[in-house]
């Protein structure tokens, strides 16, 4: 791709998309399918894996799940649960008017750290795969791969939007006043006030997706050079 004035970055999960009310949707479906008890230990495996892999893997702990239940047939149901579930339906309000709206200003990408079924799926089924042109990057840890980032996608200048300043405070580190760092307070990350106090402001912060709609790009940029 040739080098573009600007190009924006979408995080997806609790960003673009409502994650949290999907996992509630899987908690009540796992409490009835498979009861409370099992439905805590899958939980507690999810969060092993995590710990391992650095991203949410919902069907690799659905795998060990089994493992540890090799008779349960309602495992098989969870899995078409999850890999049929419908993703559209939990989109922020506005997300894709927000992502046509950046479009105006050259290419938007998806930038989301997760695996690779389950993710990919997820952003096709919520219909982000079309609205960004299947400009679609997914690693394990995306702030650790901002040099591929700049390889497939160059920019003069980046517009980041993630609901983890964690990322964000990275991202800037790395790329300074060459990236507008966005900060949607949507999500459990979001509101974890401990956690956004260790971490530098973002450029932006706003309180929904869909308050960049109006956005100017000229006000974006103009945040990043305050950093």
């Amino acid at each position: 791709m040739a080098k573009q004035a600007v190009v924006s970055l979408f995080d997806v999960d609790n960003t673009l998309l409502d994650n949290d009310r999907v996992v509630q949707d899987m908690m009540r479906y796992l409490d009835a399918e498979v009861g409370h008890e099992r439905q805590q230990r899958y939980w507690a495996i999810f969060e092993e894996l995590r710990k391992e892999l650095g991203y949410a893997d919902y069907l690799g702990a659905l795998q060990r799940y089994r493992v540890e239940n090799p008779r349960d047939s309602h495992v098989l149901a969870v899995s078409s649960f999850l890999v049929n579930y419908p993703f559209a339906n939990r989109l922020f309000p506005n997300s894709l008017d927000v992502l046509d709206r950046f479009r105006q200003w050259g290419p938007v990408v998806i930038l989301s750290d997760g695996d690779v079924v389950f993710q990919p799926r997820k952003i096709e089924r919520s219909g982000l795969q079309e609205a960004v042109d299947s400009n679609i990057l997914i690693y394990v840890h995306k702030e650790l791969e901002l040099d591929d980032v700049e390889r497939r996608y160059p920019a003069d200048h980046f517009v980041l939007v993630d609901d983890k300043v964690r990322i964000l405070d990275a991202v800037k580190k790395s790329w300074g006043p060459r990236v507008t760092t966005v900060f949607p307070r949507q999500g459990h990350y979001a509101h974890d006030e401990r956690e956004v106090a260790k971490y530098r402001a973002p450029d932006v912060t706003v309180e929904r997706i869909g308050d960049l709609a109006d956005m100017e790009l000229a006000a974006l940029c103009a945040a990043a050079g305050k950093a």
